[in-house]
C-alpha cells in the first residue's frame, strides 16, 4: 500500500526544508527540534495531571507525570516510556500520547523521565524504568491507583525499556502486570534483521538508527544484553501482549518479530498495523487521522485487560 498522504507530505517537506536529520547534529539540537516539534501540538483536555519526582537507586530524583481521567482512586495503573531513540524525547514531548492513552483506557498513565544517552547509557534507562515502578508499588508514593491492576507500555525505545522491565518484573514477582502496549517497539540491535530497506529515509534512516545505539550503549558489546536485544530473551510467561505497528516503518519488522517470537513462547498477543502509517504516528491523532484508530485499539486492549482481572 502506498504511503498516507498526509506522511508523504511531511516527508517531502521535511526533504524540501534542507533541515540535517537529526543525527547529523548535536544531540542538544536534536532533543530541542524534537521537543518543538511535538510539543506544537494541541493537548487534549483530561480530568486531572500531577507531575512527581521519582526517587531511584543511586539518589538522582527524576520526572514524572500521572494522567488521571477520572476522579476515581482505584484507577489501574498504565506505567508509559516515551520514544526517542533513548537519547531523544521526554514526558513533554509525549504529553499529547499519554493524555489520549490515559482517556481511552480509563487508566492513570503515568509517564516516566528516564535518563537518556549519552549522558547514561545502558543500563541506567531500565533502573529507572525499574525504580519508577517500584516506587509507584511503593503505598509511600500515596498514587490514586489500584496496584494490583497493572501494565507497562511504551513506543519505540521506550517500548524498548517496557519489554526490559516486562522480563524484569516476571523474573522478580515484584509485581503481576495484566498487559504490556509495545507501539512500534525497538526489539534488537541487528539492523540486519530489524531493518527493512524498503523504507530508508521514510522518518528513521539506517544510519540514524545506529547512531542511536551507539549513544545509548556503554560498546557494542551489550548489544546482545537481553535487556536490550529483547527479540533473544526468553519471552515466555510474559503477560498479554499488544504490538502497535505502522506499516511504512523501516523497524516494522522488529516488531513483528518479536510478536511471532512472544506467540511462539505461548504469549497471547494481539498485533494492530496501520496501513501506510509511518515510525511516530502513535498520538498524533491531531495530524494523522488514521492515528485514531490504533490509539483506540490500544485503549481497548488495556481496559479488557483490566476488567478481565476485576472478573477472576
Amino acid at each position: 500500500m502506498p504511503l498516507d498522504p498526509i506522511a508523504q507530505k511531511m516527508i517531502d517537506d521535511s526533504r524540501a526544508s534542507g533541515r540535517p536529520n537529526a543525527h547529523l547534529l548535536p544531540v542538544e539540537t536534536a532533543r530541542q527540534n524534537f521537543e518543538d516539534t511535538f510539543g506544537a501540538l494541541t493537548k487534549p483536555a483530561i480530568h486531572h495531571t500531577v507531575d512527581v519526582e521519582i526517587p531511584t537507586r543511586d539518589g538522582e530524583g527524576i520526572r514524572g507525570r500521572l494522567y488521571l481521567p477520572s476522579e476515581a482512586t482505584d484507577l489501574p495503573l498504565t506505567v508509559y516510556f516515551h520514544g526517542g531513540g533513548w537519547l531523544l524525547g521526554s514526558i513533554d514531548s509525549h504529553d499529547v500520547t499519554t493524555r489520549l492513552l490515559a482517556t481511552e483506557s480509563g487508566s492513570a498513565v503515568l509517564s516516566v523521565d528516564y535518563r537518556r544517552g549519552p549522558d547514561y547509557r545502558f543500563p541506567t534507562a531500565v533502573h529507572d524504568a525499574i525504580d519508577a515502578l517500584e516506587w509507584a508499588l511503593d503505598p509511600a508514593s500515596q498514587l490514586p491507583v489500584d496496584t494490583k491492576r497493572m501494565a507497562v507500555a511504551g513506543d519505540s525505545a521506550g517500548g524498548n525499556i517496557a519489554a526490559a522491565l516486562a522480563l524484569h518484573v516476571r523474573d522478580t514477582g515484584v509485581a503481576r502486570l495484566r498487559h504490556q502496549l509495545l507501539v512500534y517497539p525497538v526489539t534488537t540491535c541487528d539492523l540486519d534483521r530489524g531493518f527493512d530497506d524498503e523504507y530508508q529515509g521514510i522518518m528513521l534512516e539506517r544510519d540514524e538508527m545506529q547512531w542511536h545505539q551507539d549513544n545509548y550503549l556503554p560498546s557494542s558489546d551489550f548489544a546482545t544484553d537481553p535487556r536490550v536485544d529483547v527479540l533473544t530473551a526468553d519471552l515466555t510467561d510474559l503477560p498479554e501482549t499488544t504490538v502497535i505497528l505502522a506499516e511504512c516503518d523501516p523497524i516494522r519488522p522488529q516488531g513483528e518479530l518479536f510478536a511471532e517470537a512472544a506467540q511462539a513462547a505461548g504469549v497471547a498477543l494481539e498485533v494492530h498495523q496501520t496501513p501506510g502509517m509511518v515510525h511516530g504516528f502513535f498520538g498524533l491523532d491531531e495530524v494523522f487521522p488514521a492515528a485514531t484508530a490504533a490509539m483506540e485499539f490500544a485503549g481497548s486492549r488495556l481496559a479488557r485487560a483490566f476488567d478481565q482481572e476485576l472478573v477472576r
